[in-house]
């Protein structure tokens, strides 16, 4: 992009080194580059966090998603910073080139992983692999070039004004380590629930590529040749026009994307401040589904028989007063409230938006019976474990785990000994605590462990098993990606207090063909046959999900 410089003779000083022509005072111009550092480290901070809580929404598992990002990108910055040593004689033009490339990469990042996962099959499979690859490319590529800013701007701040090597290195880092601040404090909190992940990553590229041309083209123009100028700014124009023309088109991308994933008949899709929402069919005699951060919560096919094998055997003997762990969308509330002789029942959901549609969604309030009319059922907003803390002990007869899996991390606390600990102390004596812990044939590890977790928390467990009358269902209800790897049944754990439980339904008997005493009995025996011993509980500090 410059014209390279004819070697220095010995003893001079390198053209490239002397006093650069600046429009402004060299202190001025000092404060400009840092300025330009501070924004630079909040988007480089901004792409790493946007990839992260995109793979982990995209496949779960945030801790590996996490680790797999910040360790290659980290890796990918010492690689950029060896490499970039290269472009030091070029610092201005070699930094403005970087620039619009990490803008243009960064920008279109999240774009281009959620086309991945919407049009090539999901994180499974043969097309997951592919998104995997392109998500350990973008963070490579973004890495590589966040690790070339680094030697090309401490040349810059030395073109101004010679000065010590540790100083500029401490002016440069601390405007670094602020910007990172302010780009990891702004991403959560402003951009994701303001502007969404798709476009905040466009806004983040275009803050980016106007950051670095205006330092280059601006204060270091000078160190440029004509050309120079012109590629440098048409690139920038056109980096600038990319993101631009893809922030006006995002919410069309968003909706066929949209619809690739879930289908055609998406009825509601929203973002709740907590998750994505997405609620498809429930009208003209299609069976309503619900999407929970991409993940199928509610499949309206089999939706009764999960929630009456959750429900009904925990509710055999007394069961006056009733706690939910999550089940905001009402359909455990539902299976309760069948039951004589329920006085209260406490829902403890973390995010008041899913409450919000069960009960103004006409056609999700109609599937959970218009449970939340019910003047027994009480809503608290909060997270189970952290309420858990503070309920009295021996409250409840009968506490319903409706729970993510456990193999999601953002829900392995809600499956250790310490939340199995405080749910005992909430039960009564003889009360019973019912918990959804994942398929048992094709996750047999995972389920075990909650048992095994559950007794090393001096409950009595009953296991047993449901499964699905639809071969080709894809509820979990949480749903891995893509129905190849949709679990066909239902593992559950059925724990006392006081003693092991026995597998009987309760008084409010299940509509018939969807669960019986017999079919109960044979599942408890079935689930018990695939036994595996020798594992550890799960705390807090050993998640062993």
């Amino acid at each position: 992009m410059i014209e390279p410089h004819a070697p220095a003779p010995p003893g001079t000083t390198p053209p490239w080194r002397g006093r650069p022509r600046l429009p402004v005072r060299p202190d001025t111009g000092r404060f400009l580059v840092l300025v330009c550092v501070f924004v630079c480290a909040a988007c480089g901070l901004v792409y790493e966090l946007e990839l992260v809580a995109l793979a982990s929404y995209l496949i779960g598992d945030s801790v590996t998603q996490a680790s797999v990002v910040l360790s290659v990108m980290v890796f990918a910055m010492g690689i950029g910073s060896l490499a970039a040593k290269r472009l030091r004689p070029h610092a201005a033009a070699g930094f403005g080139a970087v620039e619009a490339v990490l803008a243009l990469v960064g920008g279109c990042s999240a774009l281009a992983l959620y086309a991945a996962f919407a049009w090539t099959g999901g994180w499974g499979g043969t097309g997951g692999a592919g998104s995997r690859v392109l998500l350990v490319s973008f963070s490579l590529t973004i890495g590589l070039l966040i690790g070339a800013e680094v030697p090309l701007l401490m040349e810059l701040i030395q073109r101004i004004r010679r000065q010590d090597a540790g100083g500029a290195v401490a002016d440069l880092f601390a405007a670094d380590y602020v910007g990172a601040l302010v780009g990891g404090l702004a991403f959560p909190f402003l951009l994701l629930p303001l502007l969404g992940q798709l476009t905040s990553a466009l806004i983040t590229g275009a803050v980016n590529v106007v950051a670095g041309g205006a330092l280059v083209l601006g204060l270091f123009r000078g160190d440029l040749t004509r050309r120079a100028r012109w590629l440098l700014t048409i690139a920038n124009v056109t980096v600038l026009g990319i993101l631009a023309s893809a922030a006006v088109l995002v919410d069309d991308f968003e909706r066929a994307a949209r619809h690739e994933v879930y289908g055609q008949d998406v009825r509601v899709a929203l973002r709740t401040g907590m998750q994505e929402v997405v609620i498809t069919g429930g009208t003209r005699g299609r069976p309503l589904d619900l999407f929970l951060d991409g993940r199928l919560r509610v499949s309206g096919r089999e939706e009764r028989r999960y929630h009456e094998a959750l429900v009904h055997p925990a509710m055999n003997g007394e069961h006056t007063r009733v706690l939910i762990l999550g089940g905001g969308d009402g359909l455990a509330a539902r299976e309760v409230l069948r039951h004589p002789g329920v006085h209260r029942v406490d829902v403890v959901e973390v995010d008041p938006g899913v409450v919000r549609l069960a009960r103004q969604d006409p056609p999700l309030s109609r599937l959970n019976g218009y449970a939340y009319d019910d003047d027994r059922v009480h809503v608290m907003t909060d997270d189970a474990f952290r309420w858990l803390r503070t309920a009295p002990p021996s409250t409840y007869d009968v506490v319903i785990s409706d729970l993510p899996d456990p193999g999601i991390t953002a829900s392995t606390k809600l499956y250790s000994q310490e939340f199995y600990g405080l749910a005992r102390r909430a039960l009564t004596p003889h009360g019973r605590l019912a918990v959804h812990a994942g398929p048992v044939s094709t996750c047999p590890r995972v389920f075990w462990t909650v048992d095994t977790t559950l007794r090393a928390a001096g409950l009595h467990t009953a296991p047993y098993r449901v499964r699905g009358r639809d071969s080709a269902f894809t509820a979990g209800p949480d749903r891995l990606s893509g129905p190849a790897r949709a679990p066909h049944e239902w593992g559950f754990l059925l724990a006392g207090r006081a003693q092991r439980p026995e597998l009987r339904l309760g008084v409010g008997a299940p509509r018939p063909g969807t669960l019986t005493q017999a079919g109960l009995m044979a599942d408890g025996r079935a689930a018990e046959g695939t036994r595996l011993v020798g594992l550890g509980p799960s705390t807090l500090v050993h998640p062993r999900y």
